[in-house]
């Protein structure tokens, strides 16, 4: 293991309720989670979960030159390190949690991509991160969640008009679920 992978996994585990992995997500998840990403222009994509930017950098390669992506990550160490690392005016890091979207959003979001850990949160903060999400994602847009199990997938089904998802054997297994709003 790499000098820098060795530091991430440190960085990981030691904030584990905050990340809910041991490690960053790995090359296949970054590649499924942006493939529902909306083409075209002047879109807004919202990150919740940031880590140290593998999936940020996936998405700014997908979206248009004048698109905006908003990164909320809640551990102050990995907002740092991205803001020095990811050099680009259409990224704004927020240090702060995914339930406070509205106080630095305005207007829809076209997508979501989420790395919250839901099992790692309470019941009610997660269901209401759903809930404003939804209400927050223009017709057609998706809200994209990686997560280590499918136990979590009912809760988006309840909101989302249309849900599937995704199986990336790796180990651990990777989920991603794909929700869209008609």
């Amino acid at each position: 293991m790499g000098k820098t992978k060795l530091q991430t996994a440190i960085q990981f585990t030691k904030n584990l309720f905050t990340t809910g992995a041991f490690t960053e997500t790995s090359r296949g998840v970054e590649l499924e989670i942006c493939t529902k990403l909306p083409q075209g222009p002047n879109k807004v994509v919202v990150e919740f979960g940031m880590g140290h930017g593998n999936i940020t950098k996936e998405i700014l390669r997908k979206i248009s030159p004048d698109s905006k992506v908003y990164s909320f990550e809640v551990n102050p160490e990995f907002c740092e390190y991205v803001k020095n690392e990811i050099k680009d005016k259409r990224l704004v890091v927020v240090n702060d949690s995914a339930e406070n979207m509205s106080k630095h959003i305005e207007g829809m979001v076209d997508a979501f991509i989420s790395s919250i850990p839901f099992t790692f949160i309470p019941k009610e903060v997660g269901d209401e991160i759903i809930r404003l999400s939804f209400e927050s994602t223009n017709p057609g847009g998706y809200f994209s969640q990686v997560l280590y199990s499918g136990f979590h997938f009912k809760r988006f089904e309840k909101v989302y008009d249309e849900c599937h998802m995704k199986v990336l054997r790796n180990i651990p297994l990777e989920f991603i679920y794909h929700c869209k709003k008609h």
